[in-house]
């Protein structure tokens, strides 16, 4: 698995969530994505690698920027999931 923290530009409220996260969902194969207007960032867990372009894509005609992404392996333990140490 893996984690992607996304910086966006460009969202200003819940609303702008929704519709990152639905845009994510409805484009790239993901488990989990939850967004923050107020860190200006998403994070995505999936099976696969993100690459920053798949996310551009996704966002494409939004009026949402993607500043930058990083995307890192991610281990889940129980319930709980954890970063991987490279």
């Amino acid at each position: 698995m893996y984690k992607t923290t996304v910086k966006i530009d460009g969202m200003a409220c819940s609303m702008c969530e929704s519709h990152v996260n639905d845009a994510f969902r409805s484009k790239l194969n993901v488990k989990k994505v939850t967004s923050s207007h107020k860190k200006g960032e998403s994070v995505i867990i999936s099976d696969t690698e993100i690459t920053s372009e798949q996310l551009e894509k996704a966002l494409d005609g939004s009026g949402y920027r993607i500043l930058g992404s990083e995307c890192v392996p991610y281990e889940k333990k129980g319930t709980f999931f954890k970063v991987v140490d490279r």
